[in-house]
C-alpha cells in the first residue's frame, strides 16, 4: 500500500509541475495584457467610423497640432539642455559661494506641476497682473506705450515647461560629469586646454549620452502635457485628442489623434532606451574625484546666478505667490469644496499607491523566481510592458481605456439583463475604480525602478537558507525579504502617491460625476480664472511634490 501511494504521488507530481507552470504563465500574460489594454483601445478604436470630424481636423486642425507639437518640443529641448547642462557642470566641476545647498536646490523645480507654474506666470504677467499694473504705476505709460511679451503663448508655454523639467537633464549630466574621467579633463588643461575648451571637446562628449536622455525624458513630459497647452490655448495633440472626445464627442477621431501621439511617444521610449544601451557602453572609469576650479570673484557670481534663476523662477516665485494668495484670502481658499478635494485626493492616491504596489510585487517577485528560463523571457515582457505605462500621456491612456471598459460594461449590463431582467447600468465607466486602474497603469514604472533593485540586492542564498529550514514562500517573503524591502516599498508608496495626486487629464476624463480632486480643483478654477480660489491646492500640491524630491537628493548626494 505505501510504494502504491508513493508511485501514485511520483506520477502525479509531472502533472501537477506544467500545471504550475502554466498557471504562472498565463497570470503574467493576463497581466501583460491589463496593462496593455489602453494600447488595444486606441489602435483598434482607430480602424472605426469618424462621424466626419476627421476629415474636419484633417482640413483645419491637424497641421497646427504637428507645428505646434513640434514647436513646443523643440523650445522645451533647448531650454532644458542650456539650463540642466550648465548648472550640472557649474555644480560638478566649479567651486564657488553656495555650491553645496544649490546643489540639491537645483531639484525643487521638479516639486512643482508646470500647469501650476503657468497659473501663477500668467497670474502676475498678465495685463491687470501685478508686473504689469507697478511698471505702469511707476513709468505713468499709457496701455499703448509700451510692449510686453505674452505668457499665454507658444514660447511661455515652452519656458513655463522648461522651468520645471529641466532637472531631469540636470540629474543626469551632473551624475556625468562627476563620474567622467578626472585624468583625460586634468590632461586636457595641462596641456594648456582653458577650461571652457577642456569642457567642450572632454567633458561635455562624455555627457552626451546623459544630456541626451535627460531630455528625451523633458520631451516625453512635453509632448504628455495637457494643462499648460490647454490653458494657454495652444492646440496640440493632448489638448486636441480631449477636445475631440468631450466637445466633440467624435471617440474615433480622439483615438486617431491618440494614434499619433502614442507613436511620438514610443518613438521617444525607443530613443531613451538607446541612449541608456550607449551610455552603458561608453562609461568611462574615474581614477580620481574631479578637482573642482575655484572661481574668481566676477564668475562666481555669473555662476551664483546662473544656479539661482531657475530655481527662483521654477520654485520659489510660483511658491511664495501662491503662499500668500492663499493666506490673504483665507476665507475664499480654505473652504468646504477644498477639503472635499483634499479627501478625495489622499484617498484615491492611497487606493492607487496600495494596487500598485500589490502589481509591483507580482511582478518583482516573478522576474526575481527560481524560476524556468520562459516564465523569467515573459516576466521581462511584462517589466518591459509596465515601462511603456508612464509613458502614455493621461489624455492617450483615458481614451484608451474608455472605448473597451464601455463595451464591457454594456456586455455585463446585458448579461445580468438577460438573465435577471435588472438593468445595472454601467458599472465600471465613470467609477473610482477605473481611475484606480489608471493610475495603477500609468505610475507602475516608478514604482517598479524603487523596488525591483531592491529585491535584486537580496540575495537567492538567503531564499534557499529559508527553505532548508523549513520556511515557505509566504514565510520568507514576510519574515526575510519584507524587513529588507520595507524602505524600498515605502518609498515606492510615497512615489505613487504624489504623481497621483499631480495627475490631471486621466483623472479629468475618468472620474466620477461631480468628483473633484485637488488637481482637478486647481484646473477648473484657474480655468475660470478664479486663482485665489484655487491657490491652496495648487499649493498642497507643490508642497507633496517635495517629497520626491528629498527622496532623489537623498539618493544623489554622493552623486
Amino acid at each position: 500500500m505505501t510504494l502504491s501511494n508513493t508511485n501514485s504521488n511520483q506520477d502525479d507530481l509531472p502533472h501537477r509541475m506544467p500545471i504550475g507552470k502554466l498557471g504562472g504563465r498565463a497570470g503574467l500574460a493576463c497581466l501583460a495584457g491589463v496593462l496593455l489594454l489602453p494600447v488595444f483601445g486606441v489602435l483598434v478604436g482607430a480602424f472605426g467610423t469618424s462621424s466626419g470630424t476627421w476629415d474636419h481636423l484633417v482640413q483645419n486642425v491637424l497641421f497646427d497640432y504637428v507645428v505646434n507639437t513640434i514647436g513646443l518640443l523643440l523650445i522645451v529641448a533647448v531650454l532644458t539642455t542650456l539650463i540642466g547642462t550648465s548648472t550640472a557642470w557649474l555644480v560638478a566641476a566649479t567651486d564657488f559661494p553656495g555650491r553645496r545647498i544649490l546643489e540639491w536646490l537645483l531639484v525643487l523645480p521638479i516639486a512643482a506641476p508646470a500647469y501650476i507654474i503657468a497659473y501663477v506666470y500668467t497670474d502676475l504677467l498678465e495685463f491687470a497682473g501685478p508686473v504689469q499694473s507697478t511698471l505702469r504705476a511707476i513709468t505713468g505709460w499709457t496701455a499703448d506705450a509700451y510692449w510686453f511679451p505674452q505668457i499665454r503663448s507658444l514660447t511661455g508655454a515652452g519656458l513655463m515647461l522648461s522651468l520645471v523639467l529641466y532637472p531631469y537633464v540636470y540629474l543626469l549630466a551632473r551624475s556625468a560629469f562627476l563620474n567622467d574621467s578626472g585624468t583625460q579633463f586634468q590632461a586636457a588643461r595641462s596641456l594648456g586646454a582653458s577650461p571652457f575648451r577642456a569642457f567642450v571637446r572632454i567633458s561635455l562628449p562624455a555627457a552626451k549620452a546623459a544630456i541626451f536622455g535627460g531630455v528625451i525624458l523633458a520631451l516625453m513630459e512635453t509632448a504628455a502635457d495637457f494643462g499648460v497647452a490647454d490653458y494657454f490655448g495652444i492646440p496640440t495633440f493632448s489638448t486636441g485628442i480631449y477636445r475631440s472626445w468631450y466637445a466633440i464627442g467624435d471617440q474615433v477621431a480622439a483615438l486617431r489623434l491618440a494614434g499619433v501621439l502614442l507613436f511620438i511617444m514610443g518613438t521617444f521610449v525607443v530613443l531613451e532606451r538607446l541612449t541608456r544601451r550607449d551610455q552603458r557602453g561608453r562609461q568611462l572609469a574615474r581614477d580620481y574625484a574631479i578637482s573642482r576650479m575655484r572661481l574668481n570673484p566676477i564668475w562666481s557670481a555669473v555662476a551664483v546666478l546662473t544656479c539661482v534663476l531657475p530655481v527662483l523662477l521654477g520654485f520659489v516665485v510660483p511658491a511664495l505667490r501662491l503662499g500668500y494668495l492663499s493666506l490673504s484670502n483665507a476665507s475664499l481658499s480654505f473652504t468646504a469644496p477644498f477639503w472635499s478635494a483634499a479627501w478625495n485626493s489622499v484617498t484615491l492616491s492611497v487606493l492607487a499607491a496600495l494596487a500598485t504596489l500589490i502589481v509591483t510585487v507580482v511582478m518583482v517577485y516573478a522576474q526575481r523566481g527560481r524560476a524556468r528560463s520562459e516564465k523569467r523571457h515573459l516576466a521581462a515582457f511584462v517589466t518591459r510592458v509596465t515601462s511603456l505605462g508612464y509613458a502614455l500621456p493621461g489624455t492617450l491612456l483615458a481614451v484608451g481605456l474608455l472605448l473597451p471598459l464601455v463595451s464591457f460594461d454594456k456586455w455585463i449590463a446585458q448579461t445580468v439583463y438577460g438573465l435577471s431582467g435588472i438593468q445595472t447600468g454601467l458599472i465600471l465607466t465613470g467609477s473610482v475604480i477605473v481611475l484606480i486602474y489608471a493610475y495603477v497603469i500609468r505610475f507602475s514604472t516608478v514604482a517598479f525602478n524603487a523596488v525591483e533593485p531592491a529585491l535584486s540586492s537580496i540575495s537567492h542564498q538567503m531564499d534557499e537558507a529559508a527553505r532548508t529550514l523549513g520556511a515557505s514562500s509566504p514565510r520568507i517573503l514576510k519574515d526575510v525579504h519584507f524587513p529588507l524591502l520595507r524602505p524600498a516599498l515605502y518609498s515606492a508608496f510615497l512615489l505613487v502617491f504624489i504623481d497621483t495626486m499631480r495627475e490631471l487629464p486621466a483623472t479629468l476624463l475618468l472620474r466620477p460625476f461631480n468628483f473633484e480632486t485637488l488637481a482637478t480643483q486647481t484646473y477648473r478654477l484657474a480655468s475660470d480664472e478664479r486663482l485665489v480660489e484655487a491657490a491652496p491646492a495648487a499649493l498642497l500640491l507643490i508642497l507633496a511634490g517635495l517629497i520626491p524630491v528629498m527622496l532623489i537628493n537623498r539618493l544623489t548626494r554622493s552623486g
